[in-house]
């Protein structure tokens, strides 16, 4: 007997054998058990994904005589053994007409067709009539057809299929069950081929069958049309390399070989692999769609590690890469590859849009990490206040994004020399003053100290009238903490400071642990004299909040009121301010990193946060590590954001009770937008 195709051979003959398409076979089976036939039914659908053959079942359903000669015997589970299903299978029952439409499209064929339609079936219980590819008859035929195909006699059936649904006439589609046939997923056809070769004692690997699912497309039939040109291009086995050599696609190493040089950020070893490539001639667009599809799968795997496929027989591989990279980096690289595979076509040549795609990868990873952190999986969203504000945190200040520094406010005093000084805001005469450097338009200026009498003679205060007229929002201050009483100042102090030279001054001023926050005092004219040495002996100036406790060691509490003395910026300030003191035992000082920012921890932020401390006094080996943090400590970022949140309330609540605004809503029906609110601190931060 001569060789059949497995297609053929392995064709379904019941809805149980049928391979997916579970929602057609559903509704088929449950009309055929309940006797609601219609007299049309359509099946649509791409190529290979069962249309004729969910035809062939139907009309096997319609005609088996096993239950008996009456329409009462019609199952939805045909024996296979009676004459009948035996000469369907056999494609030589009678009263099955397959109609070729793409062959026959005149109306005179169609006529001829239905000129047979009035008379019973010979051999069965009905007449059916399959029409393949129906789309593909003229419109004379299609209207020759429509009277028939909505009132036929009892005896007929039609069975009509398309894989273009589109092209047939409104009034064709009313009168049809419309079935839509589903693509077949590669799963579904590695599953089915791997049974049909066990059963065909033919061996193989299994990410072989994977190439030939993903080449066939969704088509079932093309992919039982490849298995049978793999065994005979293998000799009877079904091989990986035998595969990718017939189906001219790339091997798979070389695609993790540039995934890997991703994750070591490794760019002298990604040109190395890319010249590798070009010796074998490839696709290098077909390369980029392959990188792009294991990211693709990289990030299905961080995420759910268990609904990651055996595609190419890689899944532990790709579970081992996937703790490599950061899920924010998977998916950097994901965007820029679909961007570079739409570039391609504007690059000199494909290799070259290939070398700069996976370069500026590279070039887009952040700055400071020179090999990403350990990635646990899977992969879990956490509902964290920090993570939503990391790219504020990165760069602005834990207190709510000041923007001034300690290096600035050293060099204040040298740019007030010799300046009037101008009258001040409403909002800032309103605050009790602060701690500020004096200016030096002479040296018999220099004793003054830092702090303002709250009571001097010579400048009585102005407050009680100022706030009674200037809106409550304004007179918050801008950071609560440093609004609170000065810490005990000691006595001899107040000796020490009349003999401080002007530059230490400004450094003693500069030190003090919110002072970067904290908005400049305006001095009144009259007030611009150096003050007399009795009040000074009186109210001595408030010292700088030293970094460490009373034994020497640094506290979690210290650490908060020094972190703005510290001068760090950018992501060394973002990794610092999600840390906590955990120990520090004078020797060694540890910090318990955030576990969301430990892909931002590295030696150069670590090196430049040791030298920071040391240049405050805290001289101290630095050992920093990611754990999870107590929910009871604040680090300097979640502190910044719980002042920032408050002072903003504060705000919304004192515009609220502002009876201008009131009147304003009432007259205009005018509505507060509470997002716009800025605490007045922050106005001149931004």
């Amino acid at each position: 007997m001569s060789y059949q195709v497995l297609a053929r051979k392995w064709r379904p003959r019941t809805f149980h054998e049928l391979v997916g398409q579970e929602h057609v076979q559903r509704a088929l089976v449950n009309a055929l058990d309940q006797g609601r036939l219609h007299h049309a039914y359509l099946f649509t659908g791409t190529r290979g994904v069962g249309k004729t053959t969910l035809a062939r079942i139907l009309a096997k359903c319609l005609n088996c005589t096993a239950g008996g000669p009456g329409d009462e015997a019609v199952t939805s589970q045909p024996c296979g053994q009676c004459s009948n299903c035996q000469a369907i299978d056999q494609g030589r029952f009678v009263d099955l007409l397959e109609v070729d439409a793409a062959s026959r499209t005149k109306v005179e064929d169609t006529r001829e067709l239905l000129d047979n339609v009035q008379y019973a079936p010979t051999q069965g219980r009905y007449k059916v009539y399959l029409i393949d590819e129906v789309h593909m008859l003229s419109t004379s035929s299609f209207n020759a057809l429509l009277k028939t195909l909505e009132e036929p006699p009892p005896h007929v059936k039609f069975l009509l299929a398309t894989t273009d649904p589109q092209k047939l006439p409104p009034t064709v589609l009313s009168r049809c069950l419309q079935f839509t046939l589903k693509h077949m997923p590669p799963e579904r056809i590695v599953g089915h081929l791997s049974m049909v070769l066990e059963a065909e004692s033919v061996p193989f690997e299994e990410s072989a069958l994977w190439l030939l699912g993903k080449a066939a497309e969704g088509s079932m039939r093309d992919a039982m049309s490849l298995t049978d040109q793999a065994i005979a291009f293998g000799q009877g086995e079904v091989r990986h390399g035998d595969v990718a050599a017939m189906l001219g696609t790339l091997d798979h190493r070389h695609v993790l070989a540039l995934i890997e040089a991703l994750a070591e950020a490794d760019a002298a070893r990604l040109l190395a692999e890319v010249a590798a490539l070009a010796e074998q001639g490839p696709d290098f667009a077909a390369v980029l769609d392959d990188v792009t599809a294991i990211l693709h799968r990289l990030a299905i795997a961080q995420m759910v590690p268990d609904a990651l496929d055996n595609g190419h027989g890689d899944r532990d591989d790709l579970l081992a890469l996937a703790a490599r990279f950061t899920a924010e980096d998977i998916q950097l690289y994901y965007q820029i590859g679909v961007q570079g595979r739409g570039d391609m076509g504007h690059a000199p040549d494909l290799r070259t849009a290939l070398e700069m795609t996976l370069l500026r990868m590279l070039a887009f990873r952040p700055q400071g990490v020179p090999r990403p952190a350990k990635t646990p999986l899977p992969m879990r969203g956490e509902s964290r206040s920090e993570s939503g504000g990391e790219s504020s945190g990165g760069t602005g200040s834990p207190s709510g994004g000041s923007s001034a520094s300690p290096a600035g406010e050293e060099n204040a005093p040298a740019g007030t020399e010799a300046a009037a000084p101008e009258p001040p805001p409403a909002e800032e005469s309103a605050r009790p003053p602060e701690p500020t450097a004096a200016p030096e338009p002479t040296p018999e200026a220099v004793p003054e100290p830092a702090v303002e009498p709250p009571e001097s003679p010579e400048a009585p205060r102005e407050a009680p009238p100022q706030q009674a007229s200037t809106p409550p929002w304004e007179d918050m201050p801008a950071n609560p903490e440093t609004s609170a009483e000065p810490a005990p100042a000691e006595p001899e102090e107040s000796v020490e400071a009349q003999a401080l030279e002007p530059d230490e001054v400004a450094s003693s001023v500069v030190s003090a642990p919110d002072i970067d926050s904290a908005p400049p005092v305006e001095v009144a004219p009259e007030a611009a004299q150096p003050a007399p040495a009795e009040v000074i002996e009186e109210e001595p100036p408030t010292p700088a909040a030293e970094p460490v406790a009373a034994d020497g060691t640094l506290t979690h509490d210290a650490w908060l009121a020094s972190f703005d003395t510290l001068g760090l910026s950018g992501l060394t300030r973002n990794l610092a301010a999600h840390c906590m003191v955990e120990h520090d035992d004078g020797e060694v000082l540890q910090l318990r990193l955030d576990p969301s920012q430990a892909a931002m921890q590295a030696e150069v932020h670590v090196e430049r946060i040791r030298e920071a401390l040391a240049g405050a006094g805290v001289e101290r080996r630095l050992v920093i590590s990611d754990g999870e943090l107590p929910e009871s400590v604040e680090t300097p970022k979640q502190r910044a954001d719980r002042l920032a949140a408050e002072r903003h309330a504060q705000a919304v609540d004192a515009l609220k009770a502002d009876p201008h605004v009131k009147q304003l809503q009432q007259a205009f029906g005018a509505r507060l937008v509470e997002a716009s609110v800025k605490p007045s601190g922050e106005h001149a931060r931004g």
